[in-house]
């Protein structure tokens, strides 16, 4: 099972010295459906994660999320997690930080 972070923990780790690295990987419908993201994170698409998860550093952690916090983050999760990394998914997905009064912003082109 992939390990889980909340939105209370994420945003102390986004408040710290050390922060996650934070990805957007819900698929593309829903991305453009609602494209506004968690301030700080980049979109990866998770359908390719083998290609992007390898090129990412071994220290620190990384920290996804997709709409709901299920299948998609879970399982880009888990494959981050056979590379090596220190991968977890957020908890309700973006749907949930936005429901705790998480604030979101557009990607720059």
């Amino acid at each position: 099972m992939p390990e889980a972070i909340t939105v209370a923990q994420l945003r102390a780790l986004l408040a710290s010295t050390t922060p996650p690295m934070l990805c957007d990987v819900r698929r593309q419908p829903a991305y453009l459906d609602s494209p506004a993201v968690i301030p700080g994170a980049v979109r990866r698409l998770p359908e390719e994660v083998a290609s992007w998860g390898s090129q990412l550093q071994a220290q620190g952690e990384v920290v996804v999320y997709c709409v709901h916090g299920h299948e998609v983050s879970q399982g880009v999760t888990v494959q981050l997690a056979g590379l090596g990394l220190r991968a977890r998914y957020l908890l309700g997905g973006i749907e949930q930080w936005k429901a705790e009064g998480g604030s979101t912003a557009m990607l720059a082109d």
